[in-house]
């Protein structure tokens, strides 16, 4: 491994240089978080629907001991077939040191695109704070605290407690600005009873906000996108789904880093598809409403 970990792929590296728009995307949700061939199909939409909105796709992953910030589709197809380590920030070093291909989770994206220079990061849902009284926080929280990089999202991710997460942006000064929406959206679900900061209704009044927050140089911002109303999943069959899907995971023993994929696993079948039919589509929606805002903030 060279002293720069960080490759950016020409096409990343020249939009940069030509003060076009870039939109950086997670690679866990292709190695850990979607069965194939949803996964892989999923990636290479977002990448699509980026690119349909005039901005670049910038999808992360550790290959080869360095940290590549943009990928062939070939790397693609190796991230949904191969195994592959989940990095996080704690884990990054170990990753590259070793030499292992790695998925990046929102805190090592959000890591890398900040290192790249850019400022818009699109995923399905953040991190955040789980439920019981350990105090057991994402890392991708403390990334969003101070990393600058805006995320757009679906809030954070269903098996979470919202609330203590809610609570934890705003301790930590990261601004929840809501894309046509007054509530954080609940991933699979549009509300979840808890307000944003603000509501904004385009994409040039987001990277208003966007553009005034990294201004200031005290760390990342929150764009919360609900879920197409098409694809919802309502809240209340949700939380019985999610009831014996954690049931589930406590007798078998699931813990650590592979709770959250077992319980999405658990939630889809229980479902019948329907959170993973949700999962789709605010994926490639959150990439077009970051591209969106990438643009708007570009031609300011």
């Amino acid at each position: 491994m060279g002293a720069h970990p960080l490759l950016i792929h020409p096409d990343v590296q020249a939009a940069l240089e030509a003060s076009r728009p870039v939109v950086a995307l997670e690679s866990t949700v292709i190695a850990h978080g979607l069965p194939a061939p949803h996964n892989l199909n999923t990636a290479r939409r977002m990448e699509q629907a980026v690119r349909e909105e005039g901005a670049t796709p910038a999808t992360v992953a550790v290959v080869g001991g360095a940290v590549r910030v943009g990928l062939d589709d070939e790397v693609l197809e190796r991230l949904a077939h191969e195994p592959a380590a989940k990095v996080s920030l704690h884990t990054l070093a170990i990753t590259l040191a070793r030499e292992h291909l790695g998925a990046t989770t929102v805190a090592a994206t959000a890591w890398a695109a900040a290192r790249a220079g850019i400022r818009l990061f699109a995923t399905g849902g953040i991190g955040g704070v789980h439920p019981g009284e350990t105090w057991d926080v994402s890392a991708d929280l403390p990334a969003l605290a101070t990393l600058p990089v805006a995320v757009v999202c679906s809030g954070p991710k269903a098996i979470l407690d919202l609330e203590r997460t809610r609570q934890w942006l705003e301790t930590w000064g990261v601004p929840v600005v809501g894309y046509r929406t007054d509530e954080l959206p609940a991933f699979f679900s549009r509300a979840s009873g808890l307000p944003v900061d603000v509501r904004v209704e385009t994409p040039e009044e987001a990277a208003a906000i966007v553009r005034a927050h990294l201004a200031l140089e005290q760390g990342g911002i929150l764009v919360a996108v609900p879920v197409p109303e098409a694809d919802e999943v309502p809240a209340e069959r949700l939380s019985a789904w999610l009831d014996e899907a954690e049931r589930l995971a406590a007798d078998r023993g699931v813990a650590g880093p592979a709770l959250t994929p077992f319980l999405l696993g658990a939630l889809a079948h229980l479902s019948e598809g329907a959170t993973l039919r949700a999962n789709l589509a605010l994926l490639v929606n959150n990439a077009r409403v970051a591209a969106q805002i990438a643009g708007a903030l570009n031609h300011a």
